[in-house]
């Protein structure tokens, strides 16, 4: 009897035991649980600084782009603390990329490379083309501001570039500025190959001038500025292109 209530007392302290180390695993693994989520909710308060800014190569700075835009895709951007950050930015500004976009209301720039306040300066016009106050505000960005990549971007569907293949004749409808920007992409249209139809109807042949417009831009901008050619030929700067798809909202860089 004696024997068998010893063995109950140490069958006991065992059970006890093994009680008593599984709930501190349990509340060490919620408290790790706890934290990790508090980690990843924590958004980002700060901006770019000039150290960060110089240290990046323009090669870097497209690896972190498609970084960006994988976030974007899988709908996982970056939480920032917009309020902060705005505070921040009133010392200065140390963007690392400038990008030429269209003025599409559908491509947001920032989110598409999942970025926020001072990452990045944004030019906007109707079929992403140069003008001289645009080239001239390429130029305040790198060669003054210090960013190191300008990238021109397309986007498919472009209405503009559909308008330019079909032909449309703004002028006649007192869109004489429109008629203009037109222009200007028309010989994107005309590099093209032709592939069936030259109508903004046929998608594969409009996709195509989507890209070769974007290319045509880069090489314009080199030209007008012998500045920023300069910066990219001495390797401190690199000039691209890119087409964003807004059905997938992933961004190619063009070789």
């Amino acid at each position: 009897m004696r024997n068998y209530l010893k063995c109950l007392a140490v069958l006991f302290v065992t059970v006890s035991l093994f009680n008593c180390k599984e709930d501190t695993s349990a509340r060490e693994f919620e408290t790790t649980a706890a934290d990790s989520v508090d980690v990843e909710q924590q958004p980002i308060k700060s901006i770019l600084t000039a150290q960060e800014q110089s240290s990046m190569t323009p090669d870097e700075i497209i690896g972190r782009l498609k970084k960006g835009n994988e976030n974007f895709v899988s709908n996982n951007l970056t939480r920032r603390d917009h309020s902060e950050q705005r505070r921040v930015a009133t010392i200065g500004q140390y963007p690392k990329a400038i990008v030429l976009s269209c003025v599409d209301s559908r491509v947001p720039v920032e989110d598409v490379f999942d970025l926020g306040i001072g990452d990045i300066f944004v030019a906007r016009v109707a079929g992403n083309i140069e003008n001289r106050e645009i080239v001239g505000s390429m130029e305040f960005a790198t060669a003054v501001a210090g960013s190191k990549l300008v990238i021109v971007m397309g986007h498919t569907a472009c209405g503009a570039v559909k308008h330019a293949i079909d032909n449309t004749d703004a002028a006649s409808m007192n869109m004489n500025a429109l008629a203009d920007l037109l222009n200007e992409i028309k010989p994107s249209v005309e590099a093209t190959e032709k592939n069936g139809d030259v109508s903004s109807k046929n998608t594969v042949f409009t996709n195509s001038v989507i890209h070769t417009n974007a290319r045509m831009t880069v090489e314009d901008i080199r030209k007008q500025s012998p500045k920023m050619a300069e910066l990219e030929t001495n390797g401190q700067i690199k000039i691209v292109s890119a087409v964003y798809d807004m059905e997938t909202g992933k961004v190619e860089f063009l070789k």
